[in-house]
């Protein structure tokens, strides 16, 4: 299993990765997970990231 984003990866980010999904509001979950909306990227949580995979694949 990866480990990229728990541990010490994440310690050096600013607020140890954690703050306030754009996609889904949520607050105190890692946001470490790069995903092109639009034209730009957004590090969204774990479950926005699956969310958005989906949608794609489909």
């Amino acid at each position: 299993m990866a480990k990229n984003f728990r541990g010490k990866g994440i310690k050096n980010l600013p607020k140890h990765g954690r703050g306030e999904c754009p996609v889904c509001h949520h607050t105190g979950v890692k946001v470490l997970h790069e995903v092109k909306l639009g034209d730009k990227t957004h590090k969204v949580c774990k479950n926005c990231k699956n969310i958005a995979a989906e949608k794609l694949s489909a």
